[in-house]
């Protein structure tokens, strides 16, 4: 299991829980900027009962690091623009402009605070939680079909966790830096061997098409989240869109997929890999509300999900025109129905 010490430490493992920014409202009402997004530099030191200071500091030690997570300066006429569509008022000629990731990166950086503290908590207890609970997915419809899904779990924890754990310890490690080596070696070698003994049995049940449902979910289960953020773009050409770009990391202004429909209406995705015991709350529509209507501009706006949407997120979603794919719908979409949405 991860430890504290290790996110302070590692920014392999920091990176690999940079998804989890809903820990943030579960220790503490993060404020944003008017475009829901965004938070500036007097805000996050706010937000972590610190000083100015002290968060400039951690900007200039982790500079690299932050703005792969969201954080950015705006000047010139980026600055303008932001400040129209945001409502933002600031004479300032630069605005320095953290996303909830990077606020949570900050979170796994500072050490003097005791929210940042809480924070480590509670993404440390939701990460256990999405690691050791069972996921609930139909059964499989033979063995070969459970052994796939096993592989792919398996396949999935040691290339995302187990190596990136070993890369930690070798960079910090001296004395035992060759058995570390060896050690990874050893396990990046039942890796491979259990990529192709699955790639033997998707070979034995045939095309994607002729595979049961309940496959759909559970390879969708064991991607990493820029993995799922390319099968929903797939899944956007297989509808007729065009233009399909994946856009990710730290400068996608709140949207992970913008495209355009067979009749020409602009599509902005959301896509969030989730456990499906877990949730998309209200908060969370309703920051992507502000990047796909005042950023985007979208005529489509898609919130994708592995798992379920709360009632309250529902019906915020429906009252603000954004359809919400929860993982049910997500499931008929990748088997082969068509997203009405998008018709």
């Amino acid at each position: 299991m991860i430890n504290e010490t290790a996110l302070l430490e590692s920014r392999t493992l920091r990176n690999s829980v940079l998804d989890r920014t809903d820990v943030l409202d579960r220790v503490k009402a993060l404020s944003l900027l008017p475009d829901g997004m965004h938070v500036t530099t007097a805000m996050v030191a706010a937000y972590f009962n610190v000083t100015v200071e002290a968060i400039r500091a951690l900007v200039h030690d982790h500079r690299a690091e932050l703005e792969a997570s969201g954080y950015r300066v705006l000047t010139g006429s980026e600055l303008s623009d932001f400040k129209q569509l945001s409502g933002t008022q600031s004479r300032s000629r630069s605005l320095a402009l953290f996303s909830r990731r990077a606020v949570l990166n900050i979170a796994m950086l500072l050490r003097d605070s005791d929210v940042a503290r809480q924070v480590r908590v509670h993404l440390l207890d939701m990460e256990y939680l999405a690691r050791t609970q069972p996921v609930e997915n139909p059964a499989p419809a033979d063995t070969a079909l459970l052994d796939a899904h096993i592989d792919q779990r398996i396949t999935h924890i040691l290339g995302k966790t187990v190596v990136p754990m070993f890369n930690a310890l070798i960079e910090t490690s001296g004395e035992h830096q060759r058995e570390l080596v060896a050690l990874r070696a050893g396990v990046q070698h039942i890796e491979k061997r259990l990529r192709q003994h699955h790639a033997r049995l998707q070979r034995l049940e045939g095309p994607r098409e002729d595979r049961p449902l309940a496959g759909v979910m559970a390879a969708m289960d064991a991607m990493n989240g820029r993995e799922f953020e390319e099968r929903v773009a797939e899944l956007l050409r297989r509808d007729g869109c065009t233009g399909v770009i994946v856009r990710g990391g730290g400068r996608d202004r709140g949207v992970d997929i913008t495209a355009l429909t067979a009749d020409g209406r602009r599509v902005v995705v959301q896509c969030k890999r989730f456990a499906p015991h877990l949730s998309i709350t209200s908060p969370d529509v309703q920051k992507f509300i502000g990047a796909a209507k005042v950023l985007h501009a979208s005529d489509v706006a898609l919130y994708v999900a592995t798992c379920p949407f709360t009632r309250d997120a529902l019906n915020i979603a429906a009252e603000s025109g954004i359809t919400a794919v929860h993982r049910g719908l997500l499931e008929e979409w990748s088997a082969g129905a068509p997203l009405s949405a998008l018709g």
